[in-house]
């Protein structure tokens, strides 16, 4: 497996991660012992940061990924990621939820603790959970505080509450057909060495190759009311897929692969985190490292990409 460092912080971690988003009812995956062979593959396979949070099927995904760690006896070997939701951000919530999501999760330390949204409808002061999660990583509780899905005035607003520490990283909605990200999060994190986190950073499964504009499902699933999957916009990222298949081809690789090694070679510091509900998804997922696109192929793909636009109103 390849190894990057995270950030600032030092941490050598694996150069892909795995979001467990999909251990929820919004995703289906809530078996135990195939949450379990998910886990266990990745990390046989030498992924070594997980990610998950509060919300993922109201602690289910921390639950379960605490009983595979125990069962398996591999806490010292992994980075575990949570996330507190907007909700749970007064200063007594926030101190409760970290304790849950430890208990849940079976550790003693949570390696890092983001913030999931702003807490946009209750009026909490930024500085107010801030100041909490940093004395969690006084008292040894927390390791590194992030952020995900904050636009980069708050980020400035919640680094400039904290005193002693900084964080550590940005989670964002970022794949080749949802690149808004590039326009302020990205430069920010960059120009601050702070880690990338992508989230669905293969568009829900849009950029995999198993879907074509006759061949759209109706999704059980939170891809229900996607616009990625609207046919109006999925035949503008078919376009999109055909290219990532044909680079693929010259590879030896997949779509999948070929999108998410494209993220990868985009910016330093890019921790994609890809979900998977079985281990052929996972073994797709770690191919897409160790080797780079050429950079006139990163380009094509580059351009192509940029050729797409998702549009959340349809007319």
């Amino acid at each position: 497996m390849e190894l990057m460092e995270f950030g600032w912080t030092g941490e050598k971690i694996s150069r892909i991660g795995l979001g467990l988003w999909q251990i929820s009812d919004a995703w289906g995956l809530t078996d135990y012992n195939a949450a379990k062979k998910v886990i266990e593959t990745a990390y046989e396979l030498g992924v070594t940061f997980y990610d998950t949070a509060i919300v993922y099927g109201d602690g289910l995904s921390e639950e379960y990924l605490g009983r595979v760690i125990k069962e398996l006896g591999i806490r010292d070997n992994i980075f575990i990621a949570s996330k507190i939701p907007g909700e749970y951000l007064a200063r007594d919530d926030v101190y409760r939820a970290v304790e849950l999501s430890r208990r849940r999760l079976g550790v003693d330390v949570i390696d890092l603790m983001q913030v999931h949204w702003p807490p946009l409808w209750h009026n909490i002061p930024t500085c107010e959970y801030m100041k909490v999660l940093e004395n969690l990583v006084h008292h040894g509780i927390v390791r590194y505080i992030g952020l995900s899905d904050f636009p980069v005035e708050l980020i400035d607003s919640a680094r400039a509450c904290l005193g002693y520490t900084d964080i550590a990283s940005i989670q964002i909605r970022y794949n080749l057909v949802e690149r808004d990200a590039e326009k302020e999060i990205i430069p920010y994190a960059v120009a601050n060495d702070l880690v990338i986190i992508p989230w669905s950073p293969l568009a829900k499964g849009a950029l995999t190759g198993k879907y074509t504009p006759d061949n759209l499902p109706e999704f059980e699933d939170v891809r229900r009311k996607e616009p990625i999957f609207h046919p109006s916009n999925f035949r503008e990222v078919y376009k999109l897929v055909k290219v990532l298949e044909e680079v693929g081809e010259k590879y030896g690789k997949k779509p999948a692969q070929i999108a998410l090694n494209w993220i990868i070679a985009a910016y330093p510091n890019i921790l994609p985190i890809p979900g998977a509900k079985n281990p052929d998804q996972i073994k797709v997922n770690v191919g897409s490292v160790g080797w780079r696109l050429s950079y006139e192929d990163w380009f094509k793909i580059d351009q192509v990409s940029r050729e797409v636009i998702i549009r959340r109103v349809i007319l």
